[in-house]
């Protein structure tokens, strides 16, 4: 039998990863001002607002961890609806010192909800986002299992988004400065696909990159190293360029292709 990992409940569904009382102290007059703030911000257009990252997990650090928000609109959001986001996100990274940056994702509550997102943004919302304000959506969506399905509507569009990948890259000025966001981000991207080729296998749910870095290497230790490396520059990137090079042409198109080969590709979303 397959050992069960951690991450799952006693019936082997994914279990929600985070909840307010895991929040650390120190963050909690942000959280608050998010939470008092976003119904001013979006009004009657507010659904449901949530938390996910380090905070809810209990991992945030002082300084350098960022505040993550997903915001439920009721209807698809428009262009001064983000720009609404980036408004709230900037006043609270000039407010509260304690984090370094605010991050907000919006959508329509009838995505998140649909048939085509209910493996992806569906279970982001059910298993690793925590409620802030509103209705919690989850309760319109299935309990998960860390199967081939869920792997393959995560993370299966690597190869698609390795062409975006090569033209950021380019387009980024060529300072190890201007190359830190972009070897942090892919670094994440590239651990957190690498896990989920193996989650099925592995049979449980981490958000820890070393803890998805290990379990990756478990299965292929010829790219132990690589991954490994990657974890760590998720945490304490590097503007390295040689690094960038290396995702988008040698762990990344490999990736990409055991990922196809193993779960299939991820079903096309609209442009």
């Amino acid at each position: 039998m397959t050992e069960r990992r951690p991450g799952l409940d006693a019936q082997g569904f994914l279990a929600r990863e985070g909840s307010l009382p895991r929040v650390p102290p120190v963050f909690h007059p942000v959280v608050a001002a998010a939470r008092d703030r976003l119904p001013d911000v979006f009004g009657a257009r507010l659904h449901s607002a949530y938390l996910y990252g380090s905070l809810p997990r209990g991992t945030a650090r002082v300084g350098r961890s960022d505040l993550d928000l997903l915001v439920a609109l009721h209807e698809e959001p428009t262009e001064a609806d983000r720009h609404s986001a980036r408004a709230l996100g900037e006043a609270l990274d000039k407010e509260y010192p304690q984090i370094d940056g605010v991050g907000t994702l919006l959508y329509g509550r009838a995505r998140l909800l649909s048939d085509l997102e209910r493996h992806d943004l569906g279970w982001f919302v059910a298993c690793l986002c925590t409620p802030l304000l509103g209705e919690d959506l989850a309760g319109h969506l299935p309990r998960y299992r860390p199967d081939s399905l869920l792997a393959r509507e995560t993370n299966g569009d690597l190869a698609l988004l390795l062409a975006r990948w090569r033209t950021r890259i380019a387009e980024t000025e060529d300072t190890d400065a201007a190359r830190l966001p972009l070897v942090r981000y892919m670094s994440r991207h590239l651990v957190r696909t690498a896990f989920t080729l193996v989650m099925p296998r592995w049979n449980g749910w981490t958000s820890d990159l070393r803890e998805m870095a290990e379990a990756f290497a478990a299965y292929y230790p010829a790219r132990a190293d690589q991954l490994r490396a990657a974890a760590v520059r998720g945490y304490e990137p590097t503007g390295d360029a040689g690094v960038l090079r290396a995702y988008v042409d040698d762990l990344g198109p490999w990736l990409a292709q055991e990922y196809a080969r193993v779960h299939g590709v991820k079903a096309r979303r609209p442009d």
